[in-house]
């Protein structure tokens, strides 16, 4: 799998909302190998999105496409300033990846101190983490290259999840996972997750 993550402050919402609704329609039937994306728009204004594709030469066969870089010019008016790219060639998926059905989504950037002791350790917590949190729906974590990382974690619900999260917060793993961070993480949460 090969994902792109885009992120900028939002200018105007409603454009962004009816290009996503025009890529659907128009580009994304010959988008060849598009697997899906989870977007959204923090409550203090932050768009985020991770589009997945099956393979990086996918990804850049539908960029050079005429009409996904007409729809690019059109949509990018929809952001107040420049918007960030990160190509991801690593990417896992635990407790199944992500989830079509997610009621909210959180999106956490960082950097950890050992990107192989990281992922193994996430991968040795998995039934633990599952036990600890159901309301977790699935995960899909995207590597920069440099032991940076975008990781999106669905949701059910945002009520259920801050009950929970508080309730876990003094746990053994938590602070294990939280120990191999490489300084503060960036948190997006997105309340009204836009998945396709």
């Amino acid at each position: 799998m090969f994902v792109q993550i885009m992120q900028a402050k939002i200018g105007d919402a409603d454009l962004l909302g009816r290009q996503l609704d025009a890529w659907r329609r128009d580009i994304k039937p010959g988008a060849k190998g598009y697997l899906g994306s989870t977007s959204g728009i923090t409550p203090d204004g932050r768009s985020i999105a991770i589009v997945r594709f099956d393979s990086q030469q996918a990804a850049e066969a539908n960029s050079t496409r005429p009409e996904q870089g007409a729809w690019w010019a059109e949509t990018e008016k929809a952001f107040d300033g420049p918007v960030s790219f990160e190509n991801c060639t690593e990417v896992d998926t635990p407790l199944g990846g992500g989830a079509s059905d997610a009621g909210f989504v959180q999106v956490i950037q960082g950097r950890v101190k050992d990107q192989d002791s990281f992922r193994k350790m996430v991968s040795e917590h998995e039934t633990e983490l599952r036990a600890a949190r159901p309301d977790i729906l699935g995960m899909l974590v995207a590597w920069h290259g440099d032991g940076g990382f975008t990781q999106a974690v669905y949701f059910k619900d945002e009520a259920g999840t801050r009950q929970l999260e508080q309730a876990t917060e003094g746990g053994d793993m938590r602070k294990e996972l939280m120990d191999q961070f490489a300084g503060p993480p960036t948190f997006f949460d997105l309340p009204n997750p836009d998945l396709d």
